[in-house]
């Protein structure tokens, strides 16, 4: 079993950055792909960014330039540094594990982008 915890989400203005964590603890010597993914009120959960074992990254297009997805394996830990940030990056953001046989959500981290 993989358990993912996030952290870093909040209010910032528009222009400013966020940095999210996510924690991974367990079996994560099954984990081979990580990544985050948001999700606002109203709207379907869409694929951020994610991260291979080997550090393939993808980022989807409303991202690119402006986030940056990484790995710290020592820390069993990715990260989302999230800059020039938009009132349309408001959502709740979700930390996924792909692993062997299954998969692991996170609990969501909050942010909100706003003046």
């Amino acid at each position: 079993q993989v358990q993912l915890v996030e952290s870093g989400g909040g209010l910032v203005q528009p222009g400013g950055s966020l940095r999210l964590s996510c924690a991974a603890s367990g079996s994560i010597f099954s984990i081979f792909i990580m990544g985050w993914y948001r999700q606002a009120p109203g709207k379907q959960r869409e694929l951020v960014a994610s991260i291979t074992s080997g550090g393939s990254t993808n980022y989807a297009d409303s991202v690119k330039g402006r986030f940056t997805i990484s790995r710290d394996n020592a820390k069993n830990t990715i990260y989302l540094q999230m800059n020039s940030l938009k009132p349309e990056d408001t959502a709740r953001y979700y930390c996924y594990a792909g692993e062997l046989l299954t998969q692991s959500w996170g609990q969501g981290t909050q942010v909100t982008v706003s003046s």
